[in-house]
């Protein structure tokens, strides 16, 4: 009898955790992978919700990271197993173009969560809105989903469009760092050229990027230590060191040279001219 109750105490145990086991093991019951972010919005079609997300629930003039997933209507279930392209389109008037964006990868330890990046050079206004249409396939069947998306202008600059001396069209966007600080920061860019579709963006590679801090509230002066901005990577970010002594709002002087060293756009302090016609701003 005592054996009877034993093996009878076993098989429910068993029972029991096989269960919970099975259950925690699904997207739907797992630890949320989106805690820490801020849904952006969705977008759907006939099948799918695709959810964006970033750390601030909105997508601004310049550099974001956005994460994104994508749940089946049916049954209500996030996939595991998808791939995916997107392509951001600011509607004009007279024209449309593209952006500078990374492809989009699952995010190493996630089962449903994917991440991306997507450079917007300028912001929506009241006659020229961005859309954003992504491609993905699940199971070798392609899909899509459109939505218009809203993209606010920056309160500093952080993104350059401009035509160099060589006639090509650059975007120099700032990434890092997200929250500067007093201390010799490490500083990445991303450096693009559009192609004559408007709608390609290549890396550009081996160019350099001086670096020229300055505080126009206090003399406009320097700071010391700062390094210029080079790749390690071809197709890569270029990174330096942005040296900040002191809180407040700084102009971060730039100029852009190409594999030779000409100079391609912006000027170096002097004198006479107090700032470059390229920089970024940063206030903390």
């Amino acid at each position: 009898m005592k054996n009877f109750k034993y093996l009878s105490f076993l098989f429910l145990a068993i029972t029991f955790f096989s269960c919970t086991s099975n259950s925690d093991s699904t997207p739907e019951t797992a630890v949320d992978e989106t805690l820490g972010l801020v849904k952006i919005q969705k977008l759907s079609n006939e099948n799918h919700v695709i959810e964006l997300y970033s750390e601030t629930g909105v997508l601004t003039q310049g550099y974001n990271q956005i994460s994104l997933r994508i749940k089946d209507k049916t049954t209500n279930k996030y996939i595991t197993n998808a791939s995916f392209n997107w392509i951001p389109i600011m509607k004009m008037a007279a024209m449309q173009h593209s952006c500078p964006r990374s492809g989009i990868e699952k995010i190493s330890g996630k089962q449903t969560l994917y991440r991306g990046d997507i450079i917007f050079q300028m912001a929506q206004n009241d006659t020229d809105a961005w859309h954003l249409q992504i491609d993905y396939t699940i199971d070798d069947i392609k899909s899509n989903a459109t939505s218009a998306i809203a993209v606010i202008a920056s309160q500093k600059r952080t993104v350059n469009s401009f035509t160099g001396t060589d006639g090509v069209r650059y975007i120099l966007a700032y990434i890092s760092p997200k929250t500067p600080k007093v201390a010799l920061n490490n500083m990445t860019v991303g450096l693009y050229k559009m192609q004559d579709d408007l709608i390609t963006f290549n890396v550009v590679d081996n160019f350099k990027i001086k670096i020229d801090p300055r505080m126009p509230s206090m003399g406009n002066h320097s700071s010391p230590n700062n390094t210029d901005l080079l790749q390690s990577l071809s197709g890569g970010t270029y990174n330096g060191k942005l040296s900040l002594t002191m809180t407040g709002y700084w102009k971060i002087n730039l100029q852009l040279l190409n594999a030779t060293g000409e100079v391609l756009k912006g000027e170096d302090f002097a004198t006479e001219n107090l700032q470059s016609s390229l920089f970024f701003e940063a206030e903390f």
